[in-house]
């Protein structure tokens, strides 16, 4: 596959704008790619991710669904094996545990089941991630829920190049692919947003691959890993400390498969590891990468990993609270400075 990266000058995009770009795209070139899902029609996504692609391919290729996640979800998986290439919108990632059975136990291992003879290439689309007051039951990250099943390949963007690029790989791709962005990474103008949710995005087709992680930012002192919104915090910090602290930020872009490999060699480099996750604390990616770290060589270390993920609790409602438990960039810098020191 080809990767092209954005380059100075390219015409800047919303993180929404560039998936649905990317949509629309494999759309005109495969008659088979069609999406459905709640409120991806006229509405355009509840986050703008089809916005426009209904003006453009209408309601047989872009298809509203009644609020019934396992009929729909199941209606993309029979799509899939028949040999089309379906997007999903599951909308809000917590609303898995309704479909839960459509997504692990056929989605996941019809290809398995089959001794690979038949193949499920879709994408499940959700939105992920806390800091809008949405509740315990709209709030959850949740993609080592997903990457924990084998059969699913994971990916989380964290900017609008990235985005495009590798919903046109996930499309693509004859595996299922759970696609899952953070709601603050998607630019809107009614959601508060880092300002790296606006970014460079080349008006050609263009892939970046799966499986592939991102120096998002060079260093020498600290390495930083992170995953979708947490990267643009991580590099928040990054260029607040420049000149004090020289932190490397390592974009995972995919958590299943990981690139344990540039994890790897980034942290041989710096001797300092700082993982940081809004997913839960427990069992999860934080969990995984350390642990690779520690199996493959704990030598690599200077010092002791620390870790900056959500704890082990239901995500509040209350904005106090609920900033008070996701990994914001004052504690992401108070990590890095204590290991550091």
């Amino acid at each position: 596959m080809t990767v092209i990266d954005a380059s100075p000058g390219t015409r800047r995009l919303t993180t929404a704008k560039a998936i649905s770009e990317g949509i629309a795209q494999e759309m005109r070139t495969n008659s088979e790619v069609f999406v459905m899902g709640e409120d991806v029609g006229p509405y355009g996504g509840i986050f703008g991710s089809t916005t426009g692609l209904f003006d453009e391919f209408g309601a047989t290729r872009i298809l509203d669904t009644p609020i019934s996640e396992t009929g729909f979800i199941g209606a993309g998986i029979g799509a899939a094996v028949e040999g089309m290439r379906p997007v999903v919108e599951l909308m809000f990632v917590d609303f898995f545990g309704v479909c839960m059975d459509q997504i692990y136990n056929h989605m996941a291992k019809i290809h398995y089941e089959s001794g690979g003879n038949v193949k499920v290439p879709m994408v499940l689309m959700m939105a992920t991630g806390g800091g809008y007051s949405d509740g315990a039951q709209h709030s959850q990250c949740l993609w080592a829920t997903f990457a924990h099943m084998p059969g699913l390949k994971v990916v989380a963007p964290s900017n609008p190049h990235d985005a495009k690029g590798l919903m046109i790989s996930a499309i693509r791709d004859d595996n299922p692919v759970i696609f899952m962005f953070h709601k603050g990474v998607m630019g809107l103008p009614w959601m508060a947003k880092n300002p790296r949710s606006i970014g460079p995005v080349p008006e050609e087709e263009y892939t970046v691959p799966i499986g592939k992680a991102a120096i998002a930012h060079e260093g020498t002192d600290v390495t930083v890993v992170s995953v979708s919104l947490s990267v643009q915090h991580c590099l928040d910090v990054a260029e607040k400390l420049a000149g004090d602290i020289s932190v490397e930020v390592v974009d995972l872009r995919t958590i299943a498969p990981l690139d344990r490999d540039t994890v790897l060699a980034s942290v041989a480099k710096t001797g300092r590891l700082v993982i940081v996750d809004e997913d839960y604390k427990s069992f999860g990616m934080s969990g995984e990468i350390a642990a690779t770290i520690a199996e493959v060589d704990p030598m690599l270390l200077r010092a002791p990993i620390k870790r900056v993920a959500y704890p082990d609790i239901p995500i509040p409602y209350a904005r106090v609270l609920e900033y008070e438990a996701l990994p914001t960039r004052d504690k992401i810098e108070a990590a890095i400075r204590d290991l550091v020191s």
